[in-house]
């Protein structure tokens, strides 16, 4: 479907990528990762022609349709969120639009009946009678209910928007899908069925995206961008995680037989074949990892931070008690009678469709706001660390050096101790002597979390901690939370962290909340068994 041939890109003096031959055929889901600033976006810019490339060539098969999410939230605001969608097929809307404006004239011509003819027949051709209905089966599955349909794309509310321009890139069967974080501010329940139209799909999906779990679920091959190349992979992202870090670590290991190394690799790759997938494609994936040669196995140049959490004191038998905790923000009601106690295992998930709610929840828990009701009791022995949602406060002393800015948090500031905690979040070298006011969104979080850290709190309190982080960061995150033998609580986009973090989830609802002591998966499912009866 789409064959990549020696594509080299450079801007000025410095190589992005060079000497990259892929194929992309139909039936398959590529997932593109890489580091921050690989290039992940601007190559799928280029497979969507909207930028040039240095050198190559990318060949497309004769009339395939390639559809691409866009990101300009504003570009459709004088259209209808129909129309919008429907303008996914343009050639499509177009015919639609001008066979409506010849109807319309009052000298209609014998010219004019010949041309509306022709368009009538073109018209049936793209689908256009069955348009507005298939438009809107994508919209309700995305959680766009009808009576929004003909809503002024101006109206709708920015998480609509990204749904709406989702639904554009999907509509229509389009022979080539290029989607750029598509789960980006999406609910649960849109992420599911994306995931279930994806492993529907017929055609050939490209996506970049930081959720592990979406990846894990719909992706047949792994596209990595590392040291300057870009190289493709079969299976999921776990797949190519777990088989990467083991590549890394049999390479370190030097003295091992070569023989050695082969037989561990065979043995992990059947391992991973003999795995059930809940994917649709379980048995084409199979076949596929089981023709993997051990040399195209991935060895990759990533730098993995570290996350580990130590509490300083095992606190004792009562951790927390909420009770009754009602509060108004801007004359909406975001929690109303609250109540729950944490016991001394849990790392508890709140989830929920009014994000607003949960920071809320989040604020009064970690003493930055006051319920309007009820009450919030820690255990006398326990310490809480908070990660907030917006950490622009915490930086707000833009002359400070980052050395200086994490020496305010320890009680150690020898440099060389707050450096470790540091460089365990890849601040290394000079980069310690960075001004804050210059630090990316991944940095100010990797800060944060090397704040936590140093912390050595029994809670933490984390609100979307993986936004702004790289999948590699994400994943150091989500190990040091499994690992912390204190308490967590945390609210995050991230499927794969809460499955394999939280033993208990707390869904924030209009009516109050819904609290069960279980994984997420079964969470979920326990919620479609309630629905269906």
């Amino acid at each position: 479907m789409i064959t990549v041939n020696n594509l080299n890109m450079s801007f000025g003096a410095d190589t992005l990528f060079s000497q990259v031959d892929l194929q992309f055929t139909a039936g398959n889901c590529y997932g593109v990762i890489g580091a921050n600033g690989s290039g992940k976006s601007t190559f799928l810019k280029i497979l969507a022609g909207e930028i040039d490339y240095t050198s190559g060539s990318i060949d497309l098969k004769p009339d395939v349709r390639m559809s691409v999410l866009k990101q300009d939230q504003n570009m459709y605001d004088e259209f209808s969120v129909i129309n919008t969608v429907i303008m996914g097929n343009q050639r499509l809307y177009e015919c639609g639009k001008e066979k409506d404006e010849l109807y319309l004239k009052e000298d209609f011509s014998d010219e004019d009946g010949i041309r509306a003819a022709e368009l009538e027949e073109e018209y049936a051709e793209l689908g256009g009678w069955e348009a507005e209905s298939d438009a809107s089966q994508l919209l309700q599955g995305l959680g766009i209910p009808t009576d929004l349909h003909e809503t002024k794309m101006s109206e709708m509310e920015p998480r609509q928007k990204v749904k709406v321009l989702l639904a554009q890139a999907l509509f229509g069967t389009p022979d080539i899908i290029l989607l750029d974080e598509p789960t980006n501010n999406l609910d649960v329940n849109s992420v599911v069925w994306l995931e279930d139209f994806l492993m529907d799909y017929e055609g050939t999906v490209i996506v970049v995206a930081h959720d592990r779990y979406f990846l894990n679920t719909v992706c047949t091959h792994m596209v990595d961008i590392d040291y300057g190349k870009i190289k493709m992979y079969v299976g999921n992202y776990d797949f190519w995680y777990d088989s990467s870090q083991l590549v890394q670590k049999l390479i370190k290991e030097k003295n091992k037989k070569g023989e050695d190394k082969i037989r561990e690799l065979e043995e992990f790759v059947r391992r991973f074949s003999a795995n059930k997938s809940k994917s649709k494609q379980a048995t084409s994936r199979k076949k596929l990892i089981e023709k993997i040669k051990i040399e195209e196995m991935p060895a990759s140049s990533r730098k993995y931070p570290w996350v580990g959490f130590k509490m300083e004191r095992e606190p004792g038998k009562d951790r927390l008690f909420v009770t009754d905790v009602s509060k108004t923000v801007d004359g909406v009601k975001l929690l109303d009678k609250v109540s729950f106690i944490m016991g001394k295992e849990d790392k508890i998930a709140f989830i929920g469709d009014n994000e607003n709610a949960i920071t809320t929840m989040f604020k009064i828990l970690a003493g930055e706001m006051e319920p309007d009701e009820g009450e919030i009791k820690w255990g006398v022995s326990t310490t809480q660390a908070y990660f907030p949602k917006d950490n622009t406060e915490y930086f707000s002393d833009n002359e400070l050096e980052l050395i200086d800015w994490i020496r305010q948090y320890s009680e150690d500031k020898r440099e060389s101790y707050v450096r470790t905690f540091l460089g365990r979040m890849i601040f290394t070298g000079d980069d310690v002597y960075k001004l804050v006011k210059v630090l990316s969104g991944g940095e100010k979080v990797r800060c944060m979390l090397s704040k936590l850290m140093l912390s050595g709190a029994s809670v933490l309190l984390l609100d979307q901690p993986t936004n702004h982080l790289d999948l590699e960061s994400v994943q150091a995150l989500n190990n040091g939370l499994e690992d912390f033998g204190g308490n967590v609580l945390f609210t995050t986009h991230d499927h794969q962290l809460i499955q394999t973090v939280a033993n208990r989830i707390i869904e924030i609802k209009d009516g109050g909340i819904i609290d069960r002591a279980m994984t997420y998966d079964e969470y979920v499912e326990s919620m479609k068994v309630d629905v269906q009866h």
